[in-house]
């Protein structure tokens, strides 16, 4: 029996890939995410047999509740997680930012990635064989961040903390837990970046990128890795961009 994968935030760019990675190296996935016409069309250009849309919103405990309920009744099981959606705001002074636009940055980056994670880590601790394995999106910006990235940068650092956390935790349930941090792949976010990225000098410069299929190949391999291994951090960035001796 093929392992059960759960791939939020899968109705494009990286999420789309790796749930489409997944099914090709023989996971049954589940792509969730909120809107199910970009869902459905992820699952059409993969293997019908082994994708599967149900839509929630990441940001709303009983939509996350509904999801992993029906992951119950329909697969019996989970085995992976790749927790990926994520959301941000454009480039903002420190100065000029609003609770508005942090909340919306924060709740979906960390409170969604909390919800995802912690509903994984019940059922995985439930079920029989008990285990699992969480990947958590993080950035390049949990490391450095980008000028007005405030949002963005701190829930990817909270990321950092909170993929400690679940490892630590999990070990006596056989839940591992990793996080990759992902530099410029390809996708409809750095699209929006295609006519220059704040740069720590105030200049605004393009920035290389590099094929969102890296992305999904590295989520799979961390995926099938045995129980007794795991990739607690993973870097996996576009080999021109800034990062080490950014700024």
């Amino acid at each position: 029996m093929s392992k059960i994968a759960l791939v939020t935030g899968a109705g494009s760019g990286i999420g789309r890939n790796a749930a489409l990675t997944l099914a090709e190296q023989g996971f049954t996935v589940i792509c969730t995410g909120r809107r199910m016409e970009t869902l459905e069309e992820t699952v059409a250009m993969g293997n019908a047999d082994a994708l599967f849309a149900i839509a929630c919103d990441v940001t709303q405990q009983s939509s996350v509740d509904t999801l992993f309920g029906e992951i119950e009744t329909q697969f019996g099981r989970l085995d992976v997680v790749f927790n990926n959606a994520g959301s941000n705001i454009s480039s903002t002074d420190f100065g000029d930012l609003d609770y508005e636009g942090w909340h919306r940055v924060v709740d979906v980056n960390l409170n969604g990635a909390f919800l995802i994670a912690n509903r994984a880590y019940r059922m995985m601790k439930a079920q029989t064989p008990q285990g699992g394995r969480i990947i958590n999106n993080g950035s390049i910006s949990a490391h450095v961040p980008r000028p007005g990235s405030a949002p963005y940068t701190a829930s990817k650092h909270a990321i950092t903390g909170l993929t400690r956390s679940i490892s630590l935790d999990g070990r006596m349930f056989n839940i591992s837990c990793g996080q990759i941090d992902i530099g410029n792949a390809a996708s409809d976010m750095t699209e929006r970046m295609s006519a220059g990225v704040p740069q720590a000098d105030g200049s605004m410069k393009s920035e290389p990128t590099m094929d969102v299929a890296n992305v999904g190949n590295a989520v799979a391999h961390m995926a099938s890795l045995p129980p007794d291994a795991n990739i607690l951090f993973m870097t996996v960035m576009a080999n021109q961009m800034p990062f080490v001796g950014r700024g």
